[in-house]
């Protein structure tokens, strides 16, 4: 397994955080501009999401998890009006697509400082930056992933989650909060396939933004570790030579099934979001 990506510029200390603190605020700005000036951003319940970012208990990290709509859904969706969008400490980490933000080292530079880990789509969840996003959560930070792991821009059900976000609930040495957020409109900010079959070089105005953000999902980790242990081992998936994880130190297969158990819970909270969104607003109209 190869080393980190340019860790060092997502680091704090680089350039005693000037270069971040840029970066953050520029975004932010770009955020605020397309969410509320070009379009209109509609966002139920924000003052929870808002109270988990700047005020949850120390040292308690936290992890927003979302469907994924467009390449613009992350830091389009933080720029609605009240959102700290300025506050370099307060900023979200968030895993981002290898291939996609860090192709060359200019892009590789920026998203560090703009507090992007990347990850490659079909590596595993014991990739290297992986093993970085989880001492993020050590130190308590604010993590946001899009567990279906890819680009959807139907308006669909939720899709089965890859278990990169449950392998990191479970791992982490404080239990995250894990916050669900659903949202739409971003197909139509950012649609992928408008330019001759191709995404757009720049955002799309005049669109609504609606974006719901749930409570805290509650997981019963104790239970669930001790169902996955109970059950019967099934053979039928070949072996993927996963470590046995720390702290509680469970084979593959119990792995597999704690990490699909969370996911499940986390797709079916998620799904019973979108569909009270449909309905939501459609009462709005």
């Amino acid at each position: 397994m190869g080393g980190r990506k340019m860790e060092w510029a997502g680091r704090p200390s680089h350039l005693r955080g000037i270069p971040r603190t840029c970066v953050i605020m520029a975004v932010g700005a770009f955020a605020k501009f397309v969410g509320n000036f070009l379009n209109s951003t509609t966002v139920y319940n924000a003052e929870t999401l808002i109270r988990l970012v700047r005020s949850r208990p120390s040292g308690v990290p936290l992890i927003t998890v979302s469907n994924h709509m467009s390449t613009l859904d992350d830091p389009v969706m933080w720029g609605f009006k009240g959102f700290p969008t300025a506050d370099a400490k307060l900023a979200r980490w968030v895993l981002a697509a290898e291939d996609i933000c860090f192709k060359n080292s200019i892009l590789t530079y920026f998203f560090r400082l703009g507090k992007c880990i990347p990850i490659t789509r079909g590596a595993g969840i014991y990739q290297e930056h992986m093993n970085e996003a989880l001492e993020r959560l050590s130190d308590g930070a604010w993590l946001h992933t899009f567990p279906e792991g890819k680009v959807c821009q139907e308006d669909a059900p939720i899709r089965r989650l890859k278990w990169g976000t449950a392998s990191l609930i479970e791992r982490a040495p404080v239990t995250p909060i894990v916050l669900p957020i659903v949202h739409s409109g971003f197909e139509k900010v950012m649609p992928e396939k408008a330019f001759f079959g191709r995404r757009l070089p720049f955002p799309l105005c005049n669109k609504d933004i609606r974006i719901i953000v749930g409570e805290p999902i509650e997981f019963d980790l104790p239970k669930l570790r001790e169902t996955a242990m109970s059950m019967s081992t099934d053979s039928s998936f070949p072996s993927m030579g996963w470590p046995t994880a720390s702290p509680h130190r469970h084979d593959e297969a119990v792995q597999r099934r704690l990490y699909t158990a969370i996911s499940e819970q986390i797709q079916t909270v998620m799904e019973s979001l979108r569909s009270f969104s449909t309905k939501f607003f459609r009462l709005q109209r």
